[in-house]
């Protein structure tokens, strides 16, 4: 009896250490408080939201680095309506008049990422139709057409995709939901030879890495923010498509393939590294594709897809992680890569070391934190 005794202590006393090392969520409170410290340090240092962006050279301020990151602050926007973040928004889309870079014309992803955001300030006020024109004028061309072969590239997928989701609902009108599958389509299955490696249920960023291309342990490679634009994707779509418009069980079923393909690749130290599959090729945290994968897992427990036992751990991980690691006392992000397509793209990172554009990490960041405050709550 004594020894049933004594094991059954040491059990409970392993039970007590496994629990005292796990992690859990923040309140509510403290989330929104690091998304509001970090969005306080970005709209200061960048007051005047009509301003270019000059790094190696001068850009418009409504290109696709500034359209995700109010993609984040409309998230932000959402949990506390504070009226400077509005205002933020509305100065930024009516300096651009509600317009994209390269006009209606354009075919680019990168250049419709904006008109995110100017449907959202839309949907606040259907009174103003204005604010969406040019941005359907833009798909509308596309529609026109019988091209689907613009998203060469994964990116394309988050920047535009999210876009016609919204002109679907917002018109019932299912022809934007036809296109987007069958470019999405193109751009998994034709784009060079397919850019889902069904093998890893993960993505090439582009032809360029599909195989034989490999990294230098001789794996595939994933960048780790490339496969996050394809998560927020597949998340902002599905959160408004309709769950029996064409492409949703497709959405559904590739989404749930790259969270279990995600999951056993989370760092002990609860980051992604840039390259998935090849932990030392630019080895270290990495805050743009954690977010991101953060922000997909999240929004799958909190609809109940996700095992709520299994992910919450990793979301809690990697949350913590980044609120201990990255974000500054003054709200600066560290360790977000730079602009580019593959592991080595604005290396090194450090805590201190500004990228050359702060504004999408910060973006996927707030993306991060409005879905970990939905489950916090």
């Amino acid at each position: 009896m004594k020894k049933i005794l004594a094991l059954a202590v040491m059990v409970l006393l392993s039970n007590c250490l496994v629990v005292a090392h796990a992690q859990v969520l923040p309140a509510g409170k403290e989330v929104l408080e690091k998304m509001e410290l970090v969005n306080a340090y970005f709209m200061a240092k960048y007051a005047d939201p009509s301003k270019p962006l000059v790094t190696d050279k001068v850009r418009p301020s409504n290109i696709w680095t500034r359209g995700v990151y109010y993609e984040g602050l409309m998230a932000l926007y959402a949990l506390n309506p504070k009226a400077e973040y509005l205002k933020y928004a509305m100065d930024w889309s009516e300096f651009h008049k509600w317009d994209l870079r390269g006009g209606i014309e354009t075919r680019n992803a990168d250049n419709q990422c904006c008109g995110q955001t100017y449907i959202d300030l839309y949907k606040l006020d259907k009174s103003k139709p204005e604010r969406i024109e040019n941005i359907k004028a833009s798909i509308d061309k596309m529609l026109a057409t019988d091209k689907v072969d613009d998203w060469w590239w994964i990116d394309a997928l988050q920047m535009a995709m999210p876009v016609f989701a919204e002109l679907g609902v917002i018109y019932k009108d299912d022809r934007y939901f036809q296109r987007m599958y069958d470019m999405y389509l193109d751009t998994k299955l034709k784009q060079g030879g397919g850019l889902f490696n069904a093998k890893d249920n993960l993505w090439w960023r582009d032809k360029d890495f599909v195989a034989p291309y490999k990294e230098p342990n001789g794996e595939d490679c994933y960048w780790s923010r490339g496969n996050g634009w394809v998560v927020a994707a597949l998340v902002r779509v599905m959160d408004v498509l309709p769950p029996k418009a064409v492409g949703y069980a497709e959405y559904k079923r590739t989404y749930m393939k790259m969270m279990t393909a995600l999951l056993p690749l989370q760092r002990p130290d609860g980051f992604w590294n840039v390259s998935l599959h090849d932990a030392a090729h630019f080895g270290g945290q990495e805050t743009s594709g954690t977010s991101l994968f953060v922000y997909g897992m999240a929004w799958g427990v909190r609809h109940g897809w996700l095992n709520r036992k299994v992910y919450l751990p990793a979301i809690a991980k990697a949350w913590n992680a980044m609120v201990k690691e990255v974000v500054h006392p003054d709200g600066k992000l560290g360790f977000v890569q730079g602009t580019g397509k593959e592991p080595k793209d604005g290396q090194p990172l450090s805590y201190d070391k500004t990228p050359d554009f702060e504004d999408y990490g910060l973006g996927c960041f707030l993306l991060a934190g409005s879905e970990v405050y939905k489950l916090s709550k």
